[in-house]
């Protein structure tokens, strides 16, 4: 294939040709359909943000890196049904600000980012490239539906962490050597009917989530709301419908036989839109609460659903607003607007892609610079037990666990007047599937 390199000055090819993606069966053509859901959507664009007016990277010295490289790899989704690189692009720009302020103790990061092309077996290709030829030390700000799946034995053989932007499957969640700054879509799910139920205490008792069916993704991402309902002694159905022939009048109609009191929209933007105007046909924004996960929080989406939702509709936020003006968050845009370009996406996927190169960055620059090998690295990354941004709602951290889901708390937001309007709170998610990733969090002081 054609190869995708981010290095000192991050630019993204496209890469040329036809690639074949038939190898990937029916999952890899429905995946355009859903692209979404993985992990919360926040709008590019940002307009009237208070930008910092110069970033902070690394020991911000101001003076460029001259020494000797530190290779960095990333996986990202370009080529195929939709490109999917905001968080590999992000960290680039992380890094090329690093390399312009001092780098990892002079030492400056090349960082090469590689296109998987949504197709399992150029993933292992490209993540063999990166960790057998190139000797990446780590791989950062990765975003792509099959890297998880495809590269797990990999990346345990060759000892490498990779410090994610964005994790979507299950896959990405249950690995030692992959932590992924997002919450995934299931967390994110979850959070939003807590909300609902915890706003009408008593009310809620019976939910209906809807997803694609696609395996690893769709139907896990509903069960954790299903199960957490089910706990308070209410009950769940999930329905699940193929991404590629979308019905949603039948939808909406399926879902009302079981009585919901609560109706959680777990697709992308595009798929909830006909979803939620088939609700509107059968006249339920007052006689069902709507909800939906962080694909859903997309500052075009009020609009797109229309007036008749206004204050009936909750949003799950993985990260706080992007627009909140907080230092990271102004950092962040300040960061992208210097060194990434005017086209880079400024979402929720990038805000992952900037923690992610952060962490790394910071861990590194408290290493002995001449002691950077990939070894010496992923100990190093494992030793990370508090992060903390403003971002964030709690503390980050990778550890040594068998498996990483440290991002599951957040805040919600509902639609009012043609807005988004975060709420103050954040939400600590309680699905049961979390009951392992809190018991390991007690063992590094981090459970409450």
């Amino acid at each position: 294939m054609g190869e995708v390199r981010q290095e000192a000055s991050p630019t993204i090819a496209r890469q040329k040709g036809g690639t074949d993606l038939s190898r990937g069966g029916t999952l890899m053509k429905s995946r355009s359909a859903f692209l979404a859901i993985i992990v919360g959507t926040l709008v590019s664009c940002l307009a009237g943000a208070a930008y910092a007016a110069d970033p902070r990277c690394g020991a911000n010295t101001g003076k460029p890196a001259a020494g000797e490289p530190i290779v960095i790899g990333g996986i990202v989704s370009i080529t195929g049904p939709d490109n999917f690189s905001s968080s590999g692009l992000a960290a680039a720009a992380y890094f090329k600000c690093l390399n312009a302020n001092g780098g990892v103790n002079g030492r400056p990061i090349k960082y090469l980012l590689e296109d998987d092309a949504w197709n399992p077996e150029q993933s292992s290709q490209v993540a063999a490239k990166l960790i057998r030829d190139q000797k990446a030390v780590v791989l950062v700000g990765n975003m792509s539906f099959v890297d998880c799946g495809a590269n797990q034995g990999l990346y345990e053989k060759e000892g490498i962490m990779v410090i994610a932007g964005v994790g979507v499957p299950r896959d990405c969640f249950f690995q030692k050597n992959y932590a992924p700054t997002n919450a995934g879509p299931r967390v994110s799910n979850t959070k939003a009917v807590m909300d609902v139920a915890q706003s009408y205490p008593g009310k809620i008792k019976r939910l209906v989530c809807i997803a694609p069916n696609i395996p690893n993704v769709g139907e896990w991402s509903c069960t954790g709301a299903v199960a957490w309902i089910k706990k308070q002694g209410g009950d769940g159905k999930i329905i699940a419908f193929d991404p590629g022939s979308l019905d949603a009048t039948s939808i909406i109609l399926e879902a009302m036989t079981f009585k919901p009191d609560v109706i959680s929209v777990g697709t992308p933007k595009g798929m909830a839109v006909p979803i939620f105007a088939a609700a509107e046909e059968q006249r339920l924004a007052d006689k069902v609460h709507f909800t939906g996960p962080a694909s859903l929080y997309n500052l075009d989406f009020p609009r797109a659903i229309g007036k008749y939702w206004d204050g009936k509709v909750t949003v799950d936020m993985e990260l706080k607003a992007a627009d909140a003006g907080t230092p990271d968050m102004k950092n962040w845009l300040a960061v992208m607007d210097k060194y990434g370009k005017a086209s880079d996406p400024r979402d929720t996927f990038s805000q992952a892609g900037y923690l992610a190169a952060r962490v790394t960055a910071e861990t590194l620059l408290k290493m002995d610079p001449a002691k950077t090998d990939r070894q010496s690295v992923t100990a190093a990354l494992r030793n990370v037990k508090r992060f903390e941004s403003d971002m964030l709602c709690s503390p980050w951290y990778i550890g040594d666990g068998p498996r990483h889901n440290a991002n599951h708390a957040g805040p919600v937001s509902l639609v009012k007047d043609g807005k988004l309007l975060p709420k103050p709170t954040c939400i600590e998610s309680e699905d049961p599937e979390l009951d392992d990733v809190r018991a390991y969090e007690k063992t590094i002081g981090l459970a409450k």
